[in-house]
């Protein structure tokens, strides 16, 4: 296959002697008039988050120069995914989680009116429809997979493996009721072997299809006595939003970031029996089909997610040995990787590290990533419009190579 570069120049969003950042890639930043880009500011980029620490989010204004608006501020974040800051639906509101009187909550803000209201878990996940999340326990994340957690609130469930009060919660974002729909003794049960005895399970990477009516999880687990390792041994799992028709999809061990195809498929970077570490398509069937993706062109572990149209896979790469981190598209049709950017990341602490988490916008023609190359944590827009306007072509040439 085709490996290429056409390298676009990236555009500073924020900057004014202060640190900005969105969290993660499986989210868009804008709003649906594709005005407002939602982002967080902080006052230090060099230490992971204290239970003290407040972050402010605000609003760019694409219109207006890129104008800083402040709107509200957050106890709930890390640097990884901030406060799974997103936008709610197609409405004028943001929805982000908060502490609040020593617990967990989600804020309900529209942007316009400035009216709010509150819903007494945080979310991890929410359906593009905006109406349901799923949750998980973000202090047990904190002492589990620190970087991920939020600190603050003490974990009832630390130092119990495999808790069955404890698990992903969905939540009615109308109602703000929500209740536990699987529990980690019961991810613990479901296909269980013998290495998960005296280990400690937690849940991580929760994810709705397009569709919304199916979640992507990843369930994780490590001996007590391994607790420093970063990840440990990780399964897919996916199930219905109610918790029903729970399927395991991936139990080879090593499973990382994702993105839903559509709603019955799953690219992820993964290992696979015989075949190693690399891109993987999976049907959301257990037992289901595994094809491998871009084998001649993949070499790293990334941030994928797919284009609003399906067309392309966005991603990215950790630091290579010049601690250039690269920023890349990859056409589904043709199989074309181009290497869309370069950004340095000097060497930084696993837990306060700035990847890049490329983001679609809505229409696709653009992309927000976090980055460190200028000195400073700030968000920048790159225009891939020319790039991604010629998938007819890329199609042709897709066509004759099948021929």
């Amino acid at each position: 296959m085709k490996h290429t570069q056409e390298i676009v120049q990236p555009t500073a969003l924020t900057g004014g002697g202060k640190h900005h950042f969105f969290g993660y890639y499986d989210k868009s930043c804008w709003d649906a008039s594709s005005r407002w880009i939602v982002g967080m500011e902080t006052d230090f980029m060099d230490r992971p988050p204290r239970a003290d620490d407040v972050a402010t989010i605000g609003l760019i204004d694409l219109h207006e120069g890129n104008a800083w608006k402040p709107i509200a501020e957050t106890r709930a974040w890390n640097w990884q995914q901030g406060c799974m800051l997103q936008w709610l639906g197609d409405a004028s509101s943001i929805i982000f989680n908060d502490r609040v009187d020593g617990q967990w909550v989600a804020r309900i803000l529209d942007v316009q009116s400035g009216a709010e209201r509150a819903i007494d878990r945080p979310i991890y996940g929410l359906n593009a429809q905006g109406t349901h999340a799923v949750s998980l326990n973000f202090a047990r994340l904190q002492h589990q997979r620190p970087g991920y957690g939020y600190p603050g609130v003490k974990d009832p469930t630390k130092g119990v493996g495999e808790p069955e009060d404890d698990g992903i919660y969905s939540i009615d974002i109308a109602s703000g009721e929500s209740k536990l729909i699987f529990s980690l003794a019961q991810a613990a049960a479901l296909g269980r072997t013998p290495d998960f005895s005296n280990t400690m399970h937690r849940f991580n990477h929760l994810q709705f299809n397009r569709a919304g009516d199916r979640v992507a999880l990843l369930h994780r687990y490590k001996g007590f006595q391994a607790l420093s390792e970063e990840v440990g041994i990780t399964r897919l799992l996916t199930m219905g939003i109610d918790g029903s028709d729970v399927r395991l999809i991936s139990d080879h061990r090593h499973f990382s970031h994702y993105d839903w195809k559509g709603s019955d498929e799953i690219l992820a970077w993964a290992s696979h029996h015989g075949t190693g570490l690399g891109y993987y398509l999976y049907d959301d069937i257990e037992g289901g089909e595994v094809m491998p993706i871009g084998t001649d062109v993949f070499d790293c572990d990334g941030h994928c997610s797919f284009s609003p149209d399906q067309e392309w896979v966005l991603t990215d790469t950790y630091p290579d040995e010049q601690d250039m981190r690269t920023l890349l598209l990859y056409h589904w049709a043709s199989g074309e990787r181009i290497d869309i950017g370069r950004f340095h990341s000097p060497p930084m602490d696993w837990q306060i590290r700035c990847d890049l988490h490329p983001r679609w916008s809505r229409d696709g023609r653009h992309i927000c990533i976090d980055s460190i190359h200028e000195g400073s944590r700030q968000m920048y827009l790159l225009d891939v419009s020319e790039i991604v306007s010629s998938t007819s072509t890329l199609h042709q040439a897709a066509s004759l190579a099948n021929c």
